[in-house]
């Protein structure tokens, strides 16, 4: 949903923004493991120094402890004895170490629910939930996902020294139209893989993932979906009616009177509506194969259909 997006935001807008931003995702740690990540130890190994814990090295700027659910009830104790004297020991260590840190705690649980159910310590969950913030899935946000994306892409050209790409109309109402199971992280690995497989610049809805862009809209996967996804409604209109009349009039080989009897319309309202659109009124449309012969209609009364730009 983008957690540690919204906790590295608030650390860059706060006054230890000079400061380090650290991270430990505990879903991903073994239990027996916490401990020495968290708090360091003096010596891990036989002949090795001490090792610097996450603590140590979020000193004077921010800890994320991203789902926090998952930290042993042990580890949550001694995490609530570090908040409240802002000291601790290394494991196997003595003595006491000074640390100046904000933590900022994330779940995707019910952190009420996990601490009636005792699978979180009461008193480490009020001494966290000062600040209570429900950042919601990505999915019930999509307006988020064109600023976020401009965001990840400058970062992946940093990172990458490849140059950011232009994401089309189309692409971005595909992307906008995905529901996005993985959330913001997996919005971000969708753009790292854009900027080094996407064949051309603007990023077109054909050149997203598979998973993306069969999910994308029909009007996106139209061969001009780009163009009208770019256009407000009524000029959007203008271009399907005038690619949709233009494919009957070629259909019944330019017969206007059976063309505005397969669509619906009187004949002299469709002589209007294609002059309106800029389609030729003639006495005959010439035939994509024949040597140039001419196609007449029953009643001679024919368009030809200008190149589209």
């Amino acid at each position: 949903s983008g957690k540690e997006v919204v906790a590295r935001v608030l650390h860059e807008q706060s006054r230890r923004k000079d400061g380090p931003f650290v991270v430990l995702n505990c879903a991903i740690m073994r239990p027996e493991h916490f401990e020495v990540e968290l708090f360091g130890a003096e010596q891990i190994a036989e002949g090795q120094p001490h090792k610097i814990g996450l603590l140590e090295q979020a000193h004077g700027g921010t800890l994320l402890l991203d789902e926090i659910a998952d930290l042993p009830l042990e580890t949550q104790g001694k995490i609530v004895r570090v908040l409240q004297e802002q000291t601790f020991h290394r494991v196997g260590g003595t003595q006491k170490i000074g640390v100046d840190v904000r933590v900022i705690a994330s779940s995707n649980r019910n952190l009420q629910e996990e601490m009636q159910e005792g699978r979180m310590r009461q008193d480490l969950y009020y001494r966290l939930n000062v600040v209570p913030l429900e950042v919601p899935a990505l999915q019930e946000r999509r307006d988020d996902i064109p600023v976020l994306l401009r965001h990840f892409m400058n970062l992946a050209s940093e990172t990458t020294g490849l140059p950011a790409r232009e994401i089309g109309d189309d692409a971005m109402a595909a992307l906008q139209a995905y529901e996005w199971p993985g959330n913001v992280r997996q919005l971000r690995n969708v753009i790292d893989w854009l900027l080094i497989m996407a064949a051309e610049d603007p990023i077109r809805a054909d050149m997203l993932p598979g998973e993306i862009g069969s999910s994308a809209p029909d009007v996106v996967k139209w061969e001009r979906g780009a163009e009208i996804m770019s256009l407000p409604l009524r000029e959007a209109r203008e271009v399907f009616e005038r690619e949709y009349l233009m494919a009957q009039v070629n259909r019944f080989g330019g017969n206007i009177s059976r063309t505005a009897s397969y669509v619906g319309m009187e004949r002299s309202a469709l002589h209007r509506k294609l002059k309106s659109l800029g389609v030729q009124s003639s006495d005959r449309l010439r035939a994509k194969t024949g040597g140039g012969a001419s196609m007449v209609g029953g009643d001679g009364d024919m368009a030809t259909p200008p190149t589209v730009n």
